[in-house]
């Protein structure tokens, strides 16, 4: 087969970022008043979630410092829904890859599936809270604002989010999923603020090169306003693939640490969720995805986006942990695996077998190493040409590669 010849690109991204994470984490605490809110002796919880979120570690960690300095007792608890395999156990192993441990943050992890029925919103969706955070004195929401990849509203991934899906554990996740996704979170939140201990939120925007890059306290009674402002910053600073129409996407890796879904579905132009309309941007004709992270242990939620995979990923799924990320989002189609074949190689000639009467040289080819990082990937002439004209002091060339597999058959570019 005739390869295109590949060029290596870059996009110019925003680079600010925050200087001092934890100065700023206490500014924005003093702020809203919040010292003035916390009684010495209380127990606040601390909600730590499952994205790779940048500095993650470190803004958990002021957190904590700063409800200490007010004489209380900080305790964090996993809020990721139905990830870590729905297991108590499970769900702390994630926050330690991140570095989110009782030695690091000098506090207790309370890790359980146990949730309490709070209530049920408007629309009929019971609402749940994990139970060691419903009887703490105070709950500080901790989470990064950005879109979301099951749904398009005013609140999407945020401290909102946080609170009635990742503090919902299994039951939560489900019973929101099972509902309009986007309608159900805010409904669902009005019940939280009338029946959890709901203290503060901290809300994490990042650039577009996975960065903090803002960082905004706010009391639960501006958790719905402030988070559909934030949002909004965030959908400007997100990163995306600078052509609309590509013939040919490679992901090499697919994981939960790029994306909740695996692969951003705003990125890929792919949500298949029912009753939630496909991105109008980008319009891939084939996705070819290569490697599961290893980062994502096993979990391959996702996969079911892609049109082609290798065996490798297959061989390397871990079957309870994707289904029981799977399941409670009632989103089957994510899980399903798609065409796979035995070598990277054979993969991404299938794609290209698969493209219609369009020659693999003349083709509209995008290579990426994942979702999250979109600051340099891998172009077809056709489409650099593209570029060059119609976004020339966005994009940079920096080299000419051949399109090259090793003798595996993994491709080494």
């Amino acid at each position: 087969m005739e390869y295109p010849l590949l060029y290596r690109v870059r996009q110019k991204l925003n680079q600010e970022r925050l200087a001092d994470i934890p100065a700023e984490v206490f500014s924005q605490f003093q702020a809203i008043g919040l010292a003035a809110k916390i009684k010495p002796g209380w127990e606040v919880a601390v909600t730590a979630g499952s994205r790779g979120i940048a500095n993650q570690a470190t803004i958990i960690r002021c957190v904590c410092d700063y409800v200490r300095q007010g004489g209380a007792r900080p305790f964090i608890v996993p809020s990721m829904g139905s990830h870590g395999g729905a297991s108590a156990e499970g769900q702390r192993q994630v926050l330690e890859k991140y570095g989110v441990t009782e030695e690091a943050m000098g506090c207790e992890i309370r890790s359980s599936m146990e949730a309490v029925l709070l209530g049920r919103a408007a629309n009929g969706a019971p609402v749940y809270m994990d139970a060691n955070a419903f009887k703490a004195d105070g709950i500080i929401s901790v989470n990064r604002v950005k879109p979301h990849t099951d749904l398009i509203g005013k609140n999407e991934s945020g401290v909102v989010k946080m609170i009635v899906v990742g503090l919902g554990k299994e039951k939560g996740a489900t019973a929101m999923h099972g509902f309009n996704l986007g309608e159900t979170i805010p409904l669902a939140f009005t019940v939280a603020l009338a029946k959890g201990p709901l203290l503060a939120g901290l809300a994490i925007v990042e650039n577009a090169r996975d960065e903090t890059w803002l960082l905004k306290a706010m009391l639960p009674e501006d958790f719905l306003e402030e988070d559909a402002r934030l949002l909004e910053l965030a959908y400007r600073q997100a990163s995306q693939l600078p052509c609309d129409d590509i013939d040919l996407l490679v992901v090499k890796e697919l994981g939960k640490a790029y994306s909740g879904t695996g692969m951003d579905t705003k990125v890929i132009g792919r949500i298949r969720v029912p009753g939630i309309p496909e991105p109008q941007r980008p319009r891939v004709n084939k996705l070819v995805a290569l490697r599961l992270s290893s980062s994502s242990y096993g979990n391959a939620l996702g996969i079911g986006l892609a049109d082609i995979t290798t065996r490798g990923f297959v061989e390397s799924i871990d079957m309870r942990a994707t289904h029981s990320n799977i399941i409670p989002t009632t989103y089957l189609e994510r899980g399903k695996i798609p065409l796979y074949f035995d070598t990277e190689e054979e993969a991404v000639q299938v794609g290209y077998r698969t493209l219609g009467n369009i020659a693999p040289a003349a083709s509209r080819t995008v290579i990426i190493d994942n979702t999250l990082h979109l600051e340099e990937f891998l172009v077809s002439q056709t489409v650099l040409d593209e570029l060059l004209v119609e976004k020339p002091d966005r994009i940079s060339l920096e080299e000419r590669l051949e399109f090259r597999f090793d003798a595996a058959g993994r491709l080494a570019v």
